[in-house]
């Protein structure tokens, strides 16, 4: 599957993908999208100190390399699971600049995520341990051991078998009780697929270039 680097409003990159016309994250600010629906509305809604969390999927990496300096800065503990069956090649590691937009020490952090093997626990920083499935979704089976989920699959209207009830409530599973999962998506068949394997949901104000996103709470 052919992807193709873009440039998006806030200045931070993401990819493209002309089969699919889908983007990684939202063109009007790939770091503004992350930060406001995993971030703001999440990790620190959240605001433990010890946090496990999944996520699906890894995708360039931004949702973890955010979440690491987030830990790092607060001195939170973050255990970080994640799922991605099509890996960036190191070529568009290469290309994507987040670790350009912070400060200079971000920049071998951000490399360290990608380059860390898959299938086992890696340490990055004393705050923050990374551990890559190389797998799809379907492979989820974890019972009650996170504490949150960042929700960050392509569109429902691209890949619709990602957002079905039976896909979710592997999610559901996997959080604790009173556990999240934050997602940009809104749309009426999947906020009716959260409401139905349990979750109570919260609409909050989305990031530029979207009205609304979703919370939802175990």
């Amino acid at each position: 599957m052919d992807r193709e680097i873009i440039t998006t409003e806030d200045g931070s990159t993401t990819l493209y993908i002309p089969e699919l016309n889908e983007h990684y994250h939202s063109i009007h600010g790939a770091i503004q999208e992350s930060t406001h629906i995993f971030i703001k509305a999440g990790i620190e809604y959240y605001g433990q100190k010890n946090i496990r969390v999944l996520e699906a999927g890894f995708g360039t990496g931004l949702n973890a390399f955010l979440t690491l300096l987030e830990a790092r800065d607060n001195e939170r503990k973050v255990v970080f699971h994640t799922f991605e069956k099509y890996p960036l090649t190191p070529q568009e590691v290469e290309q994507i600049n987040y670790s350009d937009l912070f400060t200079p020490e971000a920049a071998p952090l951000f490399q360290q995520l990608h380059d860390a093997p898959w299938e086992e626990d890696v340490v990055i920083t004393p705050y923050f341990t990374l551990h890559k499935h190389r797998a799809d979704f379907e492979e989820v089976n974890f019972h009650k051991y996170f504490d949150m989920v960042f929700f960050d699959a392509f569109a429902p209207d691209v890949q619709p078998r990602l957002w079905t009830e039976s896909m979710l409530s592997k999610f559901y599973k996997a959080l604790k009780p009173e556990g999240i999962l934050t997602t940009y998506c809104v749309k009426g068949t999947v906020k009716q697929a959260l409401r139905n394997i349990g979750f109570n949901l919260k609409r909050l104000p989305g990031p530029p270039g979207k009205r609304e996103m979703l919370r939802a709470v175990k």
